[in-house]
C-alpha cells in the first residue's frame, strides 16, 4: 500500500470518527429511515464547513504608475528573495514596413552587449552574477522584452543596468558583424531543423496578413543581413524606443521602490541616438488578406520532415490516457 493511499484512509477514518458513525449510518442511502432533506438545508450532526478566504488587499494586486515622460511602471509584490524585472517596448517586426526587415531580429541578438557603462557583455553578466541574476531578451511581432531575474536587494543595480542596455547600447561594428554571423547561423539552422514549426508559423502569418503588420517576416532575410548597420538601427530606435512606448514591469518588489528606481534611471535619460522628435511611427491596423503561400522543397528535405512525425500522431489526443 502506498503512503498517499494510507494517508487518505487515515484522514477518512478521522473524518468519520469526528462526524460520528451513527449519523453516517442514519442517513445512509441504504437505510430505510433516510429523511427527505433538501440540499440547501444543513444536515444535523454535521459541523459547519470552514471555507478559506482570499484577501484581495494582501499586497499582490498590480500597481501602475505613469511617469512624466509617459513611461509606465507596473509591479506586483510577491514576497521572496528573488524578483524579475523587465522593460517591455511596443516594438517588433510588425512595425518594420518602412524599414529593412529583420531589425527586431538584430536587436534581439544585440541585447545585453556593450553599453555606455559596461564595456562588454561579460561585464554585464559579472555584475548580474553578484546578485544571482540572469538576463534575456525576446522580440516578437509586437513586443520586445529585456528582462532580468535577480535578488531583490539588487533592484537598483538591475534597473540601472536595464536602462543602460535599452537606451545606451554602443552597437559597435564588431558587435554588429558578430550579430550578422549569428543571424546567418540561425537561418541555416531553421532550414536544416527537422521540426518545421517555426517556418510554418511564419508562412501562416505571411499568408493571412500578406505584406502588412503581423504578416511581415519576424526573421531577417538573408539578402537583408548586410543592409542593417548602426545607422539603420538608430533610425528605428529613435522612433520606437521612446518612453511612452515602454513599461517597466516587475514581480516581487515594492512598487514605491520600483518607481524611485525608474525616476532615477529612466526619467530624463538621453538615449544614445538622441532625443529627436518622433517622425515615422507605423500606426496601421492589421489587415487580414488570406491567401496561399508555397515553398518548394526537395524530396530529401520532405522525407526528413515526415520521418520525424509519429505514425499515430492523430490518435494521440484520443489515446492519451492509455499511456498509463
Amino acid at each position: 500500500m502506498c503512503s498517499s493511499w494510507a494517508l487518505y484512509l487515515l484522514i477518512s477514518f478521522f473524518s468519520c470518527s469526528r462526524l460520528g458513525l451513527v449519523a453516517y449510518r442514519k442517513y445512509s442511502s441504504s437505510g430505510s429511515s433516510y429523511p427527505n432533506i433538501p440540499l440547501t438545508t444543513p444536515l444535523p450532526g454535521v459541523p459547519k464547513p470552514l471555507f478559506a478566504t482570499v484577501d484581495t488587499q494582501q499586497g499582490f494586486e498590480t500597481k501602475v504608475t505613469t511617469l512624466e515622460n509617459g513611461l509606465q511602471v507596473a509591479s506586483q509584490n510577491k514576497f521572496g528573495q528573488f524578483c524579475t524585472v523587465g522593460i517591455l517596448i511596443n516594438s517588433g517586426s510588425r512595425y518594420e514596413a518602412k524599414y529593412i526587415g529583420g531589425i527586431s531580429h538584430f536587436l534581439e541578438k544585440l541585447a545585453f552587449s556593450s553599453t555606455a557603462q559596461f564595456g562588454s557583455k561579460d561585464e554585464i553578466l559579472l555584475t548580474l552574477e553578484k546578485h544571482g541574476g540572469i538576463c534575456d531578451c525576446q522580440a516578437s511581432r509586437d513586443t520586445t522584452m529585456y528582462a532580468v531575474s535577480a535578488e531583490v536587494k539588487g533592484l537598483d543595480t538591475v534597473v540601472g543596468l536595464l536602462a543602460d542596455v535599452v537606451l545606451q547600447p554602443r552597437l559597435s561594428d564588431e558587435e554588429i558583424e558578430m550579430t550578422r554571423m549569428a543571424v546567418r547561423f540561425e537561418l541555416e539552422d531553421l532550414n536544416m531543423r527537422p521540426d518545421p514549426e517555426p517556418l510554418l508559423t511564419e508562412m501562416i502569418h505571411a499568408a493571412a496578413y500578406r505584406d502588412n503588420t503581423v504578416g511581415l517576416n519576424r526573421f531577417c532575410l538573408p539578402e537583408d543581413i548586410e543592409k542593417i548597420d548602426r545607422e539603420v538601427l538608430h533610425s528605428y530606435l529613435r522612433n520606437y524606443y521612446t518612453p511612452d512606448r515602454m513599461v517597466l514591469a516587475a514581480v516581487g518588489v515594492e512598487h514605491d521602490r520600483l518607481v524611485d528606481c525608474a525616476k532615477k534611471y529612466l526619467l530624463g535619460t538621453e538615449p544614445v541616438w538622441g532625443s529627436v522628435a518622433v517622425k515615422d511611427v507605423d500606426k496601421s491596423v492589421a489587415q487580414y488578406t488570406g491567401g496561399m503561400l508555397k515553398v518548394k522543397q526537395n524530396k530529401n528535405r520532405l522525407y526528413l520532415l515526415l520521418r520525424h512525425i509519429p505514425d499515430a500522431v492523430w490518435l494521440c489526443p484520443g489515446l492519451g490516457y492509455l499511456s498509463r
